[in-house]
């Protein structure tokens, strides 16, 4: 096992896009959007929680580099009709290499925050989750190179 040699690549502008989701009962999807989840609003959590967890990729994922994190945006919407919470991450670096790991971290950081939060009203009677699960976790665009 070795982190790959990236000493010869040029430093230039990364960015990349992921997104996923989280399925919840229809019921809890309806407590987020009436802020009565008990540990407060989920989505506010999950846009921080989803930013430390891009930052702190390399740390989870001990083969990727440390970079400079130029920017992290995460945002977190409700699917109300599929029961689904949204997010969507958008992580850009000058740097050597990519940004997609930190992008996919950061959904799904944001993500198991949102499960965290709401995990009370999801279990069933035995304390399983037979309804919650992430879904469509994916990298949706890289670029390499982009202006600005």
């Amino acid at each position: 096992m070795r982190q790959v040699d990236i000493s010869h690549k040029p430093f230039t502008v990364r960015e990349a896009v992921a997104e996923g989701h989280l399925r919840l009962r229809p019921e809890t999807i309806e407590r987020i959007k009436r802020g009565l989840v008990e540990k407060g609003d989920p989505l506010q959590l999950a846009q921080l929680g989803g930013i430390i967890a891009a930052k702190e990729t390399p740390r989870i994922l001990p083969l990727c580099h440390p970079i400079r994190l130029e920017s992290v945006n995460v945002e977190v919407t409700l699917d109300e009709e599929r029961s689904l919470v949204h997010a969507k991450a958008v992580v850009r670096a000058i740097e050597q290499t990519g940004v997609e790991m930190e992008a996919l971290m950061a959904v799904v950081g944001s993500l198991l925050n949102v499960w965290d939060a709401v995990k009370q009203y999801e279990k069933d009677e035995e304390g399983q989750y037979p309804v919650t699960e992430l879904v469509s976790v994916r990298v949706v665009r890289k670029v390499k190179g982009a202006e600005g």
